[in-house]
C-alpha cells in the first residue's frame, strides 16, 4: 500500500470511522534531539535508535514551534501529520522510562502539549482530548490543504478533521492521563496532575454506566454522540488511571472509580479458558469474538493477578505467529522471519484472497503485529514465573530485528529518519478482526512499547 492509495488505519481511528468496539538499560542518547534529515548517526544500542525514531516523529516539524506532539506513523502510512493521542501517551511514558534529563525534558514537552489541547479545544472546554491532531502542513487526498502545525494560528488545537479523528475515546483518555499523572509523580508539577484529574472527571461524567455489566463505555464520536459499547481494554487502562489519581490526590472517590472497572474487568474473564473477553457492545452481554491480544496483556500489567496470569500463557499458545516470506500475502523480504503474536483470534482466520479493506493489500495470517509482541514481552518480564525472561528476550530480539530490517526508506514529514530506527507495526499486512489492519509502517506507539518493554518499565502498575 502506498499513501495514493489512502491512509492506513489506525486501531485508534475506531471512533472517528464509527466502528465497533475496539479490543481496546537505555543509554543517555535516548532523549536526544536527532536531526530528522541527518542518516549519518547511528546509535550503538537497539534501544537508542527507538528514541533517535521518537527525536525524529517529534521534531518533523521544526518550523511549526516548539509546542508539538508526535507523529504517529512514518509518511508513506498515509496518514501525513496524524499524532493520535495514545501514541503520544505512549511516546511520553517511554521518554520517562528513560530516566535520563533528556528524556524527562521531551517528556514534559509532550505533557505541554497535550495539556494545551486538552485547555485550547476549538469547541470544547470539560477536559476531553481529541483522539488525534495535525502536527504539520499537507495536502489531502482531494487537493485540499491544511497548513497548519499542532497549533493553529487561533491558538486552538489542530483537530485531526481530515480523517475523521474528532471523537473521544475512554481508553486514549485513560492513557494520557496515564502519562500526565506518570510525570506529575517525576517531577512534582501541579499543572501535569491538574490534567490528569480533568480527564478522570470527564470519564466519570461520560463513561460511567449502570448496565449489568457496568464498568465505563467507550466514549463519543465526532459528533459528540455516546457510544455503546464498553471494552475490557479501557476499563483496564482506568485501573491505572484512578489508582494513580487516588494516590497522586489523597482523595479515595478514585478508589471506587478504579473498583467499578475493575469488576468490569473481571466479569470478562473465562476462567474454563483462562483469557479475557474483549468487552459488551450492549451492557448485556459479553462479545465472545474476536479475542485481542491486548486484553491478555495490560490486564495482567494493571492486576498482577496470579489467578488472572494464565492470559498471558494463553496469549503464548493462542496468538502466536511466524511470518517469513515464504507465507501467503507476506512482505517479509527473502531470508528473514519474525516471531511474535497477532491482533486477535480473528487474525488468524483472516480471508487471505481478500483485501484487509477497499485499496488495501491481502493480509498475512502470521504478520507479527509488533506492538503486541512488546506488551507481551514486558508481561512476561513482570509476571517473572520458569521461562517466561527466555521467551521475552526471543520476542524482544524479533523486533529489535524488525527495526534493523523492516521499513526502509521511510520518513516522517518529509525527512529521512535516522538509520535503523522505528519499530514497523506489523511485518506484513494484518487483519485485527475488527475491521482495519495494520502495515509495515514505523510506529511511534509500536516502537515507544518495545522500550518500554526493554526498559521492564510497567507503565500501567499504580
Amino acid at each position: 500500500m502506498t499513501g495514493r492509495q489512502g491512509p492506513a488505519l489506525s486501531r485508534r481511528s475506531l471512533i472517528g470511522a464509527g466502528l465497533g468496539i475496539s479490543a481496546a538499560g537505555l543509554t543517555a542518547a535516548s532523549g536526544q534531539a536527532f536531526a530528522a534529515g541527518s542518516t549519518g548517526s547511528r546509535p550503538a544500542s537497539a534501544p537508542a535508535r527507538g528514541h533517535a525514531f521518537l527525536a525524529a516523529a517529534m521534531d518533523a516539524y521544526p518550523d511549526h514551534g516548539d509546542l508539538r506532539l508526535t507523529q504517529s506513523y512514518t509518511d508513506q502510512a498515509g496518514l501525513f501529520s496524524t499524532a493520535f493521542t495514545y501514541d503520544n501517551a505512549l511516546a511520553l511514558l517511554a521518554h520517562l522510562a528513560a530516566r535520563t534529563p533528556a528524556g524527562l525534558t521531551r517528556a514534559e514537552a509532550l505533557g505541554d502539549a497535550l495539556l494545551h489541547a486538552q485547555s485550547h479545544d476549538p469547541a470544547y472546554d470539560d477536559g476531553r482530548l481529541r483522539q488525534a491532531y495535525n502536527v504539520g502542513p499537507y495536502t489531502f487526498y482531494d487537493g485540499s490543504l491544511q497548513p497548519d502545525g499542532f497549533v493553529r494560528a487561533d491558538g486552538t488545537a489542530n483537530v485531526g478533521t481530515q480523517f475523521g479523528f474528532t471523537g473521544t475515546a475512554v481508553g486514549d483518555m485513560a492513557w494520557a492521563g496515564i502519562a500526565l499523572g506518570a510525570l506529575a509523580r517525576r517531577t512534582g508539577a501541579r499543572r501535569f496532575l491538574d490534567g490528569a484529574v480533568r480527564i478522570g472527571e470527564w470519564i466519570e461524567r461520560t463513561g460511567r454506566t449502570d448496565e449489568p455489566l457496568g464498568g465505563y463505555k467507550f466514549g463519543v464520536n465526532g459528533a459528540n454522540q455516546k457510544l455503546p459499547f464498553t471494552s475490557t481494554e479501557h476499563n483496564t487502562d482506568l485501573l491505572c488511571l484512578f489508582g494513580r489519581l487516588a494516590r497522586l490526590t489523597g482523595d479515595r472517590v478514585w478508589l471506587e472509580r478504579r473498583g467499578r472497572a475493575e469488576a468490569f474487568v473481571r466479569r470478562m474473564w473465562e476462567p474454563s479458558g483462562g483469557f479475557f473477553y474483549t468487552g459488551t457492545n450492549d451492557g448485556v452481554t459479553v462479545n465472545r469474538s474476536p479475542i485481542p491480544e491486548d486484553t491478555q496483556t495490560w490486564t495482567h500489567l494493571a492486576l498482577a493477578s496470579r489467578r488472572h496470569s494464565r492470559s498471558l500463557d494463553w496469549a503464548v499458545a493462542e496468538l502466536a505467529v511466524l511470518d517469513h516470506s515464504g507465507r501467503t500475502n507476506s512482505t517479509v523480504p527473502a531470508g528473514q522471519s519474525y516471531e511474535g503474536v497477532t491482533f486477535s483470534s480473528a487474525s488468524l482466520l483472516a480471508n487471505e484472497g481478500t483485501p484487509i479493506a477497499d485499496g488495501r493489500p491481502k493480509p498475512d495470517r502470521n504478520g507479527v503485529w509488533f506492538e503486541g509482541a512488546a506488551h507481551l514481552a514486558l508481561a512476561l518480564r513482570d509476571r517473572g514465573a520458569r521461562g517466561d525472561e527466555a521467551r521475552a528476550r526471543r520476542l524482544l530480539a524479533s523486533i529489535e530485528r524488525a527495526q534493523e530490517l523492516l521499513g526502509d526508506d521511510q520518513t516522517v514529514g518529509g525527512r529521512p529518519l535516522p538509520e535503523r530506527s522505528g519499530v514497523v507495526s506489523a511485518s506484513s499486512p494484518l487483519d485485527t478482526g475488527f475491521g482495519f489492519g495494520y502495515y509495515p509502517y514505523r510506529h511511534t506507539g509500536a516502537t515507544a512499547w518495545y522500550l518500554m518493554a526493554a526498559a521492564r518499565f510497567n507503565p500501567l502498575r499504580v
